[in-house]
């Protein structure tokens, strides 16, 4: 880092202090060092700062400043990534732990509103309370945040059936280069009101925008294992139609409505279950 480059970044660090308070500007080379290294320890990085914002407003009040002062940032979630992408190499560190906050849980929509700061797990947890399922689950749920999730559009142990973030995102929040804020929050399942820009972000790894918040796709709780969801019948019985008229229990008239249903020259043994085509009839001379 040169000295011109050196007196804007050390501008812009007392700026950011000012307005975002000591605690969101960390410099600690020891905390700092949790966020330098990759989680397969392969790459080690540096930079002069980590900036922990609380709000959209304060990571576009982030994002702005370090526009107008020509100073790179990388922005990371919860540094859980095995390629690397989440490592500064110069730049400012710009940290979501402090966004956090479920915003709004809708039950009868199936969609939950998440800041880009929360655990994968906490979504999980928040979802489970209103009986519902957000299916992405993955090793690292407990530590990997919802912006990293959906800037790497994670896939997880659940992608062949649920599919990947890409299908269980319905809107974003984000920041955009220039420190304006994007508010594409929805949670329609079909919205043609324009170009789907949360595309764009969705896989982006940040080198579009900065996710702040997600609405997400909510889907019924699965039963877990050992329970059962169904009504407990009594041993040795079944039932059939929606009276729930136990099997075997003939009415008057079934026996006459048999016979009428039984194709005319077919032995009644071997007539079709239920399902099954009945079988053909031999053509005269074949």
């Amino acid at each position: 880092m040169d000295g011109q480059q050196a007196k804007r970044t050390e501008a812009l660090l007392l700026e950011l202090e000012r307005r975002l308070g000591e605690k969101a500007v960390v410099r600690d080379a020891e905390r700092l060092q949790l966020h330098l290294l990759d989680e397969r320890k392969t790459y080690q990085g540096h930079t002069p700062a980590l900036i922990l914002p609380a709000s959209t407003e304060e990571v576009a009040t982030v994002v702005s400043l370090a526009a107008d002062a020509g100073l790179a940032i990388v922005p990371q979630g919860g540094n859980t990534g095995l390629c690397g992408g989440a490592t500064p190499f110069g730049g400012l560190l710009v940290g979501l732990d402090r966004l956090q906050q479920i915003r709004t849980v809708d039950a009868i929509n199936f969609t939950l509103t998440a800041e880009a700061g929360c655990t994968l797990q906490s979504v999980q947890e928040a979802a489970a309370e209103a009986d519902r399922l957000f299916p992405l689950s993955l090793g690292a749920e407990g530590t990997c945040q919802i912006g990293g999730n959906i800037s790497t559009n994670a896939g997880g142990i659940h992608v062949l059936r649920y599919g990947s973030m890409r299908e269980l995102v319905l809107g974003i929040e984000a920041v955009l280069p220039d420190g304006q804020i994007w508010d594409g929050l929805r949670s329609l399942r079909k919205d043609n009101t324009g170009y789907d820009l949360k595309q764009l972000f969705i896989g982006g790894e940040g080198s579009l925008g900065i996710v702040t918040a997600a609405s997400l796709k909510l889907f019924p709780a699965t039963a877990r294992a050992g329970h059962s969801v169904s009504r407990p019948v009594p041993s040795g019985a079944c039932l059939e139609g929606a009276g729930g008229r136990p099997c075997g229990q003939r009415r008057p008239g079934d026996r006459d409505r048999d016979h009428a249903a039984e194709p005319a020259g077919i032995d009644p043994s071997q007539a079709p279950g239920p399902g099954l085509a009945a079988p053909r009839r031999s053509r005269p001379g074949s």
